[in-house]
């Protein structure tokens, strides 16, 4: 191989790394939704024209961390809900300081397009469906925060519910045990959603680019493919068992 050959060949290597590291990664997943798992189960996550209000019905708020080291530029949120309803938009917060009855600190919120794509998955009658918003540009240090992505389909007479997960194909650090509920409709201030099931995460993420050090996480068109009601009920499995 010729001298010149070798170096472009080398060029055209640096470019493609290059494009790559600038490219958006998944930072966060909380993992898959299981629906084998005999604790399988959602918690409404909607607003919609069974549960409503403003700016959402119903949300859940699951929790993420920026490593000590880090600095994150995100480009998208996500939630992966079981729903039966058609949402055009979607409406976000990202939260710090969130504790049982108390919300914290609202940083950042806002209502976009939501990017609906099947996940593959079911449970309880429901397709499961990624719901992704993106075109946002936020910058976080090192914390921890929460986040919700609530679909948004005024009128719909379905339901929409956040996945629960157990951490299966899940990217970066959380703390278990600690997401939340908040739902003027069904009288909850943000109670820690184990109040109302088995939550050990939300099947919700975030998407962007990192900055500092650290390893490289999935890459996020990747996760997101290969990741890939009934009564009035804030959970389908509780209102299934009743």
């Amino acid at each position: 191989m010729s001298k010149k050959l070798v170096g472009m060949v080398l060029a055209m290597l640096l470019l493609l790394a290059v494009a790559a590291s600038a490219s958006d990664i998944t930072l966060f997943y909380a993992g898959d939704f299981d629906p084998n798992n005999p604790n399988a189960n959602g918690l409404a996550n909607e607003n919609d024209g069974i549960v409503s209000g403003n700016p959402y019905g119903s949300a859940t708020f699951q929790n993420f961390i920026v490593p000590n080291g880090q600095n994150w530029t995100i480009h998208g949120l996500f939630s992966n809900d079981l729903m039966n309803i058609n949402p055009g938009q979607a409406y976000w917060e990202i939260r710090t300081g969130v504790s049982e009855g108390n919300g914290g600190t609202l940083l950042f919120s806002g209502t976009g397009t939501d990017i609906v794509t099947p996940t593959g998955r079911s449970g309880f009658g429901f397709t499961e469906f990624n719901n992704l918003v993106s075109g946002l540009n936020i910058n976080l240090g090192p914390g921890t925060y929460w986040m919700t992505v609530v679909p948004l389909a005024p009128g719909q007479g379905g339901r929409s519910f956040n996945s629960n997960t157990f951490g299966a194909n899940s990217v970066g650090t959380d703390i278990s045990d600690q997401e939340f509920w908040n739902s003027s409709f069904f009288g909850v201030n943000y109670t820690n959603a184990d109040n109302a099931g088995v939550f050990p995460f939300f099947s919700d993420g975030v998407i962007g680019t990192m900055g500092g050090g650290g390893g490289v996480p999935e890459p996020a068109s990747l996760l997101l493919l290969g990741s890939g009601l009934l009564g009035i009920g804030g959970t389908i499995r509780r209102r299934l068992s009743k």
